[in-house]
């Protein structure tokens, strides 16, 4: 007797893989801070803020397109993909994001977030919270092969 899936389990196939890869991208995406130094080239503490609405979908000061679910970040001198841990300081929630814009330009702030950032610090509700934002060095990777091949021979 051969096993024939069902129409239902059939639609639940393309459910799963889409599932499955959502949950690697996941994984992946919160060992970014893996990928730097612990101790920070610098420290700056102030007032962020976050944008989106009107802006997204429009030009960057680096010439990409804003989009709400990147986490990135605007800062005034900050290098173009600079990673900055931003921890927000009334509850201690910390995101890394990636400078590429301009701003803000509101006196005393000195981060703008994206929208996913700014929820994952938990400070959307608040619009404007103390941060502590510390830039990251990247680790260098060292690749080396496993073992020298004699030239010589």
């Amino acid at each position: 007797m051969r096993f024939t899936p069902a129409p239902a389990r059939l639609l639940l196939l393309p459910v799963l893989l889409l599932v499955t890869g959502c949950s690697s991208w996941v994984s992946s995406s919160s060992r970014v801070g893996a990928l730097y130094d612990s101790k920070p080239i610098s420290v700056e503490t102030g007032k962020a803020s976050f944008y989106g609405g009107r802006w997204i979908g429009r030009l960057t000061a680096n010439g990409e397109h804003y989009r709400a679910e990147d986490c990135t970040a605007a800062h005034k001198k900050l290098p173009f993909n600079t990673r900055v841990r931003v921890t927000n300081l009334r509850n201690n929630k910390s995101v890394i994001v990636r400078i590429n814009n301009r701003g803000p330009y509101v006196k005393g702030r000195i981060l703008d977030l994206s929208v996913i950032a700014a929820r994952k610090i938990e400070m959307v509700s608040d619009g404007i919270v103390p941060v502590r934002a510390e830039v990251l060095k990247p680790i260098e990777v060292i690749r080396k092969p496993n073992r020298v091949l004699d030239q010589g021979r």
